[in-house]
């Protein structure tokens, strides 16, 4: 691959005004060499790649046409907003994408003006973009607002709520539906192009609204025509849904032909009212490695930008992720009654073997976390045994049905929780901190936490064979290395471990901070228990070690407030146990994106940050407790 560490146009841009001083001509060039940018740039930090090779030039024409950061981008997810980024003034620090004290991955507010709405989960940008334009014509603005949604995200309640909510307005919104699940089939050529433009132009949009006010005095005349136009687009354009909800529908339009985007959203932009372009693009457009395989390069690690062959170093230990993929195969084996459902995420929840062995088994209901729980106690009613494989900040998104239609009922519904804790790279948006917090106060529910590969699998199995809503909480990535026992053994419980004995100190440790805390006991020759159930509790191991010991400290890879310490505090209190407890977890702020290691040292749960902080705030404690003895 030709080097393009100068690339002479993309080099003239600083801000979007620099592009829009830039000839119309030269803009398929420009693609070119940014998408060549992207790939190289991507390729060295890791991060979204398939979808945002497949939004260049649609990201060239909407900062080419409108006046940002006046007019707002909304961009949906973010996954396609790094060109963007390179074209609002961040291009000479791509090469901190996703890197502790560097860029977001997605869209960010305190990052740059250019960045209208912080985002990172689906389906929010015609809420946000529609609140801002309600916001804009109260202000009597002439400000442009645009949503720009993939068709993933659609799939997801909120959109159609948005949508409902707008098409009953009169407030200018543009959503941009960018459809990158199909190949560009021959209608998306040069007819669909024409009608695009046609139907985006003011001509045709001031005889539409004149010709409905003098029909609309002919009742029968209007129904007709309505219906007449209404087949007309059922036959060339699949807009009929959007003009339902009460927007003027405008493509399908190949999203590649940046002529064709630059004149039909200049078009659009003179429009009043609710407008949606339809937008038809390829995941990996430009990459041939991305695109046979846009699973894979969605989001991607650093890679060999001449082959697509990835350059990090392989993973030793299995991970967590990879423990569900096989534990819920082989508990398929056994159990019949088993079906899995995922909220979109087959891959990054390690469904894709299942997916392939027990097809009749498995559902994917697209963008839709409220749907799928609900879905699963639907199914729980009946006597099915559903599995919910979900990201924990995911989770977030149904938590009404997660407390009225699956524990209020008591249903044996099990919740396959990944991404718990701290995630990396990809930050606050999808750090998974809030679930103990929220799980623990829901009544009916079992909660664990592995503190290893192996105890994962055996937790997924006893929250499997539970009668009532169980879940299992486990971090990205791999383990300590523990090897896997091929059994589906189950727990005691409520029962927690011992792990190593000692005194003065006893370490109460809640999930994958286990290893880090047992090199820090070493040192402090600590008692170490590996807690196991976040709830139940073992309260008589607890109360029994708090009797036994001086100081009493919990360790979690959650959020410290309403977390496993909270509920320890609680049962301490409940008993007027005096022992002094420090709490250790995830503090009450966000955590910004850098790597898991880092966040970890950050929050303090280190091994030399769990001695650091036992030892300055507890060892004062235990001297003074032993000079009164």
């Amino acid at each position: 691959m030709k080097s393009t560490a100068n690339p002479p146009l993309l080099t003239r841009i600083d801000s979007p005004a620099d592009l829009r001083a830039m000839d119309e001509t030269k803009l398929a060039a420009l693609a070119d060499e940014a998408r060549r940018f992207l790939i190289e740039s991507v390729s060295k930090t890791g991060g979204h790649l398939a979808a945002n090779l497949g939004a260049v030039e649609l990201t060239i024409a909407l900062h080419y046409v409108f006046d940002t950061p006046n007019d707002r981008l909304i961009w949906d997810v973010g996954h396609q907003s790094y060109l963007h980024k390179i074209l609002t003034g961040r291009r000479e620090q791509m090469d901190s994408l996703r890197l502790k004290d560097g860029l977001a991955g997605f869209p960010k507010r305190d990052e740059s003006p250019y960045d209208s709405f912080g985002v990172g989960h689906s389906s929010t940008s015609i809420s946000a973009a529609l609140g801002m334009a309600i916001a804009a014509a109260g202000a009597d603005s002439e400000r442009q607002v645009v949503a720009i949604i993939g068709d993933g995200a659609m799939t997801a309640g909120q959109a159609f709520e948005a949508l409902n909510h707008a098409g009953t307005l009169d407030t200018n919104l543009l959503v941009v539906l960018n459809d990158n699940d199909m190949s560009i089939s021959p209608n998306v050529g040069g007819l669909s192009n024409y009608l695009a433009r046609i139907l985006s132009g003011r001509l045709y949009a001031t005889m539409r609204e004149g010709s409905k006010k003098v029909l609309q005095k002919m009742p029968s005349m209007w129904e007709l025509a309505r219906r007449a136009e209404e087949h007309m687009k059922g036959m060339v354009i699949p807009g009929t849904l959007f003009e339902e909800l009460g927007f003027n529908y405008i493509g399908p339009i190949d999203g590649h032909d940046i002529d064709a985007l630059v004149k039909t959203l200049g078009n659009i932009r003179q429009l009043k009212g609710p407008q949606l372009l339809h937008v038809v693009t390829r995941k990996g457009k430009g990459y041939e490695p991305a695109e046979q395989n846009p699973c894979k390069f969605h989001g991607v690690g650093k890679f060999n930008p001449e082959t697509g062959q990835g350059t990090s170093a392989p993973a030793g230990a299995k991970t967590y992720t990879q423990v569900f993929s096989d534990w819920i195969c082989d508990m398929a084996e056994q159990d019949d009654k088993l079906i899995a459902i995922t909220p979109a995420m087959r891959e990054g929840s390690g469904l894709v073997a299942f997916s392939e062995k027990f097809p009749q088994r498995y559902y994917d209901v697209g963008i839709a976390e409220q749907h799928s729980v609900t879905l699963a106690a639907g199914m729980a009613c009946d006597g099915r045994k559903p599995v919910v494989a979900i990201y924990s900040t995911f989770l977030q998104r149904a938590y009404d049905q997660l407390v009225h239609d699956v524990a209020l009922q008591n249903l044996p519904v099990l919740f396959a929780i990944d991404r718990a804790g701290l995630v990396g790279a990809d930050g606050p948006t999808h750090s998974g901190n809030y679930d103990t917090s929220f799980l623990r106060c829901i009544p009916n529910m079992t909660l664990m936490a592995p503190a290893d590969e192996n105890e994962c699998r055996q937790m997924l199995s006893t929250g499997f064979q539970l009668d009532g809503p169980a879940a299992v909480r486990y971090p990205r990535g791999a383990g300590s290395g523990r090897a896997v026992e091929p059994g589906l053994d189950v727990l005691p419980v409520g029962k927690a471990r011992i792990c190593r004995e000692g005194q003065d100190v006893a370490l109460l440790v809640f999930g994958s901070p286990l290893a880090e805390a047992l090199v820090a006991a070493e040192r402090l020759n600590a008692t170490v228990v590996n807690m196991r159930f976040i709830k139940p509790l073992d309260e008589a191991c607890i109360l029994e070690l708090a009797a036994s010991h001086r100081v009493l400290a919990s360790i979690e890879d959650g959020a410290i407030a309403g977390g496993a310490g909270s509920a320890v505090a609680e049962l301490l209190a409940q008993h007027g146990n005096p022992v002094p407890l420090a709490i250790l977890g995830i503090p009450d702020r966000f955590i910004e994106h850098a790597s898991r290691e880092q966040q970890l040292a950050e929050c303090g749960l280190d091994a030399d940050s769990i001695y650091q902080r036992i030892q300055r705030e507890l060892a004062g404690r235990i001297a003074s407790l032993r000079a009164v003895d």
